[in-house]
């Protein structure tokens, strides 16, 4: 992983009531990603990019529940005596939340706690002389960007303050920008840094830090989804894509396609032939990831990744001291999404051990090598396969000893039981049926109920018992896949369908399944002649599925009013969420959005 440096400071900072009272702006900063040699500019920036493995997008109650069971992809239903937590999970997939819901109230913490450590950071190394002063000001100005682009996405509009005045001074209030009104501007700052900003690998970056790279990704996301911020109640969705862009020549869906362009022509990507690659151990150095969280921050703080911890039920070991949580799981649309895709090497793929054996999880495995170790531990790794998982589920069984049932020296493949209800198999139904049609409550006779996303590598080596989600495995919030089919979805708005179609089996046709398994000629996953609406949507899907990025596309295509499992049909005001009513009581000046509870309709 990234070299870490250990020092840490004390940042004060105060942006007036507002921000004081939704953030905790005592900042123990982090030196996480930036390399050897800090001084305070340098860890002042470190904070910024903490924020962003610190919960935000790593954690199961952050973005994944904002942008993925807010979705017609996820859900994490309450399962007998466990995720009730008072309904905050369901009422993420059931589109109940109000302005009180504690996932919306966390989030927003969270990422205006990532505008104020950014503001900060501006005004700490502004004030400074550092050798790198210009390089971090631009870095510290463009995560400025990203967390107001994610806060106007979720929220609609994002608190600011001037970064080069006195923060305590009645003169430098803290203001609202609106998305409809404000995404302009900001793709304006954002594409301002571009000069001072790194080439990755330059200056002693990496995908961990925001780069010209991760500039041209976040601007194409920006183009792609302007035209809904600046018309987010459009009760038909029917968002003009093709205005005039902010800058640069043709409309908003040419930007993105300069924008995407640039980075698949730059030859330091590439493709990955085994798409689980992108979301696998050692994946630091992914030949896909522009941007990403570099998770494991030695000394300081534990990765996290319930990406891969949520979905794996309690009875699936990766050792005998770990395992998952039977939490979130696929929706049956989505499911049926992948009718007669089965065979892309995108759906699944299984896991072959050092000497040959093949975890098959189909019955026909009895046995499999105990030879792979956890890193710095005695004990036995059994790698799960990965991707979208199915019926019944086999895997090591438990000993009331702690350690894995053997057969000789390999370790026993059994089918396996759901832990809460050991009379029911782990049988993952990919539909689901609720006694409630609305209501995502399952008994404890129903625990095995959904499809499962084993997309992420579970990693065990970090773990000191069953039940937390430490993870080295790096989270890419933009890489080249996203850029093809980004590119593939403005072409297509664009009327170039031939091209979008390119684009999508270029997706299709790079990602391969496993060589040994399959002649070369069944290998690739199969080319489309045609190209429509529905497809494209299920192809963006396809290539993004759990990686945080399902709710935007949803009201692009202008799903979002669906009704679907456990959702009832809703109104266009929830494209957006609420701010926190604890929010609201400390402001005077900060308005609910429209459709809420207090809100000036």
């Amino acid at each position: 992983m990234k070299k870490i440096i250990k020092s840490k400071y004390i940042v004060a900072a105060t942006l007036g009531l507002f921000l004081s009272a939704c953030t905790n702006l005592d900042e123990q900063v982090r030196d996480e990603v930036l390399g050897a040699g800090s001084i305070s500019g340098e860890a002042t920036l470190a904070s910024v990019y903490d924020r962003m493995g610190d919960g935000t997008f790593v954690d199961n109650g952050g973005m994944i529940a904002m942008q993925d069971y807010a979705s017609d992809m996820a859900m994490l239903p309450t399962r007998g005596a466990d995720w009730g937590d008072g309904g905050k999970w369901r009422e993420m997939h059931e589109f109940t939340w109000t302005p009180a819901s504690p996932v919306i109230n966390d989030n927003w913490l969270k990422l205006t706690n990532g505008i104020s450590r950014s503001i900060n950071a501006i005004g700490v190394l502004n004030a400074g002389e550092d050798d790198n002063k210009q390089l971090f000001l631009a870095e510290a100005k463009a995560m400025l960007a990203f967390y107001t682009f994610h806060c106007f996405d979720l929220f609609g509009q994002a608190p600011y303050r001037d970064p080069f005045l006195d923060p305590v001074s009645n003169t430098n209030p803290t203001v609202m920008r609106k998305a409809s009104e404000y995404i302009d501007q900001l793709i304006l700052d954002l594409e301002e840094q571009i000069p001072n900003l790194a080439t990755l690998g330059e200056s002693r970056t990496h995908t961990g830090r925001f780069t010209k790279e991760a500039a041209y990704a976040l601007l194409a996301d920006m183009y792609l989804n302007r035209a809904v911020f600046k018309d987010r109640y459009n009760a038909t969705s029917d968002f003009d894509y093709t205005e005039a862009a902010v800058s640069g020549t043709g409309n908003d869906m040419d930007r993105v396609i300069y924008y995407t362009s640039l980075l698949i022509n730059n030859g330091r990507f590439k493709l990955a032939e085994n798409y689980f690659a992108n979301f696998s151990l050692g994946n630091d150095a992914g030949s896909e990831h522009i941007f990403a969280i570099a998770q494991k921050v030695d000394g300081i703080r534990s990765g996290d990744n319930d990406l891969a911890y949520m979905s794996q039920e309690r009875n699936q070991r990766q050792s005998p001291k770990n395992r998952g949580t039977n939490g979130s799981c696929i929706t049956p649309e989505f499911f049926a999404s992948w009718e007669g895709n089965h065979e892309d090497p995108r759906f699944t793929r299984k896991y072959r051990y050092a000497d040959g054996t093949w975890f098959k999880n189909d019955g026909s495995d009895t046995s499999v090598p105990a030879t792979d170790r956890v890193a710095g531990t005695s004990e036995i790794w059994f790698h799960f396969n990965r991707g979208i998982q199915y019926g019944q589920q086999y895997g090591p069984n438990l000993l009331t000893t702690g350690k894995f049932e053997m057969d000789g020296d390999r370790v026993k493949v059994v089918a396996l039981n759901i832990e809460k209800n050991t009379k029911t198999p782990m049988d993952f139904t990919p539909e689901m049926k609720f006694d409630n049609p609305l209501e995502s409550v399952l008994s404890t006779s129903q625990l095995n109920q959904g499809a499962r996303c084993f997309k992420w590598e579970f990693d065990p080596a970090s773990f000191s018992g069953a039940g937390n989600g430490e993870s080295r495995v790096d989270v890419p919030l933009y890489r080249l896949g996203h850029m093809y089919i980004m590119r593939a979805e403005a072409y297509f708005r664009n009327g170039v369908v031939a091209s979008a179609l390119d684009d999508v089996n270029i997706l299709r046709t790079s990602r391969k399944r496993e060589a040994e398994l399959y002649d070369e000629a069944d290998r690739a996953g199969k080319a489309l002649v045609s190209l429509d609406e529905a497809q494209l949507y299920k192809e963006i899907g396809f290539e993004t599925y759990w990686e945080m990025k399902r709710r935007p596309q949803m009201i692009r295509f202008g799903k979002a009013e669906n009704a679907g499992t456990a959702k009832s049909e809703t109104q266009p005001f929830r494209r957006i969420f609420p701010i926190p009513q604890s929010t609201i009581d400390v402001s005077k000046y900060i308005k609910q959005n429209s459709g809420y509870a207090g809100a000036e309709d």
